[in-house]
């Protein structure tokens, strides 16, 4: 009898590896039945025509948000005590005193703070929030939901989210296996695991050893390195156009050559315009000088700011805008969701672009794996002051330390450079692909094309 996986979105961010690569055709293939557990509001069976189970009810109890914040400081906490590291105090948000409401919530977070920093302490408040969520409503209703429908299994598509608490306390109250996947790059050293897993799915044995680094009650059996689905696309040649096919597309001028500025969101870069008027203008010079070089800008797909539109007008004979193919589907930036064609179209930005620049950017890795270079921004804008964030800091988060040398990225850290750099990398004479490759491995793992197909056999172990 085939086995039965619920795969699991507790919100939209696992779309863009589960719901729209081949994972799901990997999956059945290898023989197992697979339904959506679906708590977003995009629709995959009208959509895509998947199975799924959708979760209407999307209550959390309203203690978990001021507990989560708690246990995310806690960590954070701990972190900087037990590493002896100053990195950690910097991932977090300020807090909100807007309002008696938010000014409440946050003396009273501050007062949990104070109570579970510690390793006792944090194992202490991840079973309250487990507590409190074993009472909200939502609990009983994805219990009722798995004792309908019996998987034999839930793998959960990120660690990350609130949402998924309730949903995954009812199926291991029920016995029901659990496997969670780790979301992105830089999520384990910030404390942005959020769930409680039997199983955890990694994309490296570096993400591997920071999760038993940072998470001591999770075993090394525990852990099943896997790769991540994010890059099987860039292998999958039938997403190529031909140079024409892309530029008549997009709008683009044959004879031009493009680098890409992909754009970054306002808290990582409140600045990030002033990057991207810094190679308008180096492109504007190297053109007077003989090359003929346009820009192709792809923003963020979660940036709804107009904080471009001044520069992008003032540069549109060297601006192109190519928009990501992202569709708001409900109020938070975890429901502006990736359309399926938005991976064709990165493919050929990649494919068709020079290299790209931007500020510290996993888009390095999708370059990297088109053979293409990448700029990285780490200099001051002039319009830098007080209230707001320095770019700078980016660089010193623990992520990047994973870097195998300084030249896995080409970092301009003055505006004076950028021109040379742009030029010697046009001309050949500059590049960190070869180095860049290494980081990719460190990163992605060994076979970034196998992602997929691996984190299925990982569910047949588990399941055997």
């Amino acid at each position: 009898m085939k086995k039965k996986v619920f795969v699991f979105f507790p919100d939209g961010v696992g779309l863009r590896n589960f719901a729209f690569t081949n994972f799901k055709d990997i999956g059945e293939k290898m023989g197992f039945d697979i339904t959506y557990w679906n708590n977003t509001v995009f629709s995959l069976k009208d959509n895509l025509g998947f199975n799924e189970v959708k979760i209407e009810n999307h209550q959390l109890h309203p203690l978990t948000p001021i507990y989560s914040r708690a246990r995310k400081r806690c960590e954070l906490n701990v972190s900087k005590s037990k590493f002896k590291d100053d990195v950690y105090p910097t991932y977090k948000f300020p807090f909100n005193y807007k309002g008696f409401k938010n000014s409440f919530k946050t003396l009273y977070t501050k007062l949990l703070i104070g109570f579970y920093s510690s390793e006792k302490g944090i194992e202490n408040i991840r079973k309250k929030i487990n507590n409190l969520e074993r009472k909200n409503p939502k609990y009983a209703y994805c219990k009722a939901q798995l004792e309908e429908h019996k998987p034999d299994l839930i793998f959960c598509t990120t660690q990350r989210a609130t949402q998924s608490i309730s949903a995954l306390l009812a199926a291991k109250d029920l016995g029901i296996p659990t496997v969670a996947f780790v979301y992105s790059w830089d999520n384990v050293p910030k404390a942005m695991q959020v769930v409680e897993t039997d199983y955890y799915c990694v994309w490296s044995e570096h993400m591997k050893r920071e999760v038993l680094q940072y998470y001591p009650f999770v075993k090394d059996e525990q852990i099943f390195v896997t790769g991540t689905p994010q890059f099987e696309p860039h292998y999958d040649k039938s997403l190529k156009l031909s140079r024409t096919e892309f530029f008549e597309a997009y709008n683009l001028d044959i004879n031009k050559k493009y680098i890409c500025y992909s754009g970054d969101d306002e808290t990582t870069s409140p600045l990030d315009q002033y990057y991207l008027e810094d190679l308008a203008n180096t492109v504007r010079s190297l053109n007077s000088k003989g090359y003929n070089l346009g820009i192709i800008y792809r923003k963020c797909p979660v940036d709804f700011t107009s904080r471009y539109n001044a520069v992008i007008e003032a540069n549109k004979d060297i601006i192109e805008v190519v928009d990501p193919i992202w569709k708001q589907v409900g109020e938070h930036w975890n429901e502006i969701l990736p359309a399926k064609e938005d991976f064709k179209m990165l493919y050929n930005v990649c494919e068709h672009s020079e290299f790209v620049t931007n500020v510290c950017s996993s888009t390095v890795f999708d370059f990297v794996a088109h053979d293409k270079p990448c700029i990285y921004y780490n200099y001051e804008q002039p319009q830098l002051k007080k209230g707001i964030r320095d770019i700078g800091q980016n660089y010193k988060y623990v992520h990047f330390r994973s870097m195998p040398s300084d030249k896995a990225a080409v970092f301009c850290t003055d505006k004076k450079d950028l021109e040379g750099l742009v030029k010697n990398i046009l001309d050949g004479e500059l590049s960190n692909v070869a180095e860049g490759k290494k980081w990719y491995e460190v990163i992605v793992g060994k076979t970034p094309t196998k992602a997929s197909e691996t984190i299925w056999k990982s569910i047949d172990t588990i399941l055997k």
